[in-house]
């Protein structure tokens, strides 16, 4: 179990996440690797302009993507907000050059015949690697977040870019620093339990 001031000044230099990163890929190499690869949700592959990085999360990187997770549905349960969960949901657009697999996403409100995601959430746990955002910036996903050191930012496509914001817009409301307060409890029952208490107590 993780405390809340180790993840904080946890250092992510490579280390436990593995990952291989090819460069001169054709876009038929990434969907050669996706077949290969079939249903499972690892290796994941990111794609981007002639670069193939396959990853392979470690226990660490899986424990906080599912705790965040359940955190966020939690929220959305007790603020009646409709979703619908996605995991690492396959966005890949061959025109723009770029494939990704999130570590978990979602749709907020009817599902419909959507193609994209309104949010992707992302753990840097091992830093290194294809710029992940570079990626999204052209795959249409509303909003991205990436946990890192004990902290969650929030980043708005606008156009084709990024920006960094302070809270979240596809779930207003949300307090983000309250979430992730949660994700040193010895169990994710605990986490659920205590966070629900706290928004119940809000």
């Amino acid at each position: 179990m993780y405390a809340l001031e180790e993840l904080a000044t946890r250092d992510d230099t490579p280390q436990e996440d593995h990952f291989v990163v090819l460069s001169g890929a054709t876009w038929e190499d990434y969907e050669r690797l996706l077949a290969i690869r079939g249903d499972t949700s690892a290796p994941r592959i990111t794609y981007l302009e002639g670069i193939l990085q396959l990853m392979s999360p470690s226990r660490g990187h899986e424990r906080i993507i599912s705790v965040i997770g359940r955190l966020v549905e939690v929220w959305c349960l007790e603020r009646s907000v409709e979703f619908t969960v996605f995991g690492s949901w396959t966005l890949s657009r061959k025109e723009a050059q770029r494939g990704v697999e999130p570590d978990e996403c979602y749709v907020f409100g009817e599902v419909g015949k959507r193609e994209r995601p309104d949010l992707a959430i992302e753990v840097v746990w091992t830093s290194g690697g294809v710029d992940k955002l570079d990626v999204y910036r052209k795959l249409g996903v509303r909003e991205v977040w990436f946990w890192r050191r004990g902290a969650i930012s929030v980043h708005r496509l606008t156009g084709e870019r990024y920006e960094q914001i302070v809270q979240s817009e596809v779930l207003a409301g949300i307090d983000l620093e309250q979430l992730v307060s949660f994700l040193d409890q010895p169990t994710a029952n605990r986490a659920i339990r205590e966070y629900l208490r706290a928004l119940r107590n809000g």
